[in-house]
């Protein structure tokens, strides 16, 4: 037969595992909690996402266009430069010759 000790051991070691399976099972609800939020994210992320969605054709074009623009950019940059290069010539001229 067991000792008042034993059994006192057998009682403080149920208590603990008990106290533990209770948090754990706690524990369990919270992440099956944030596994369902974050499933409702992903699914309202897909849905937003799939109206976004171009075509292939669409993105081709986007891509032409884009570079065109670019073609552009630089030589509106270029004559930028030009002119600016021409209105320090013309200032030192200017300034060479008030002096």
């Amino acid at each position: 037969m067991a000792s008042d000790s034993e059994l006192s051991e057998t009682a403080s070691a149920f208590e603990e595992l008990r106290q533990l399976v209770g948090h754990l099972g706690e524990e369990l609800v919270a992440f099956r909690r944030r596994a369902l939020q974050a499933e409702a994210r992903v699914k309202a992320f897909d849905a937003s996402a799939g109206s976004v969605r171009t075509s292939p054709e669409r993105v081709e074009k986007l891509e032409r266009e884009n570079a065109e623009l670019r073609k552009r950019l630089e030589t509106a940059r270029s004559r930028t430069r030009q002119m600016l290069d021409r209105v320090r010539f013309l200032r030192q001229q200017h300034e060479g010759a008030t002096r």
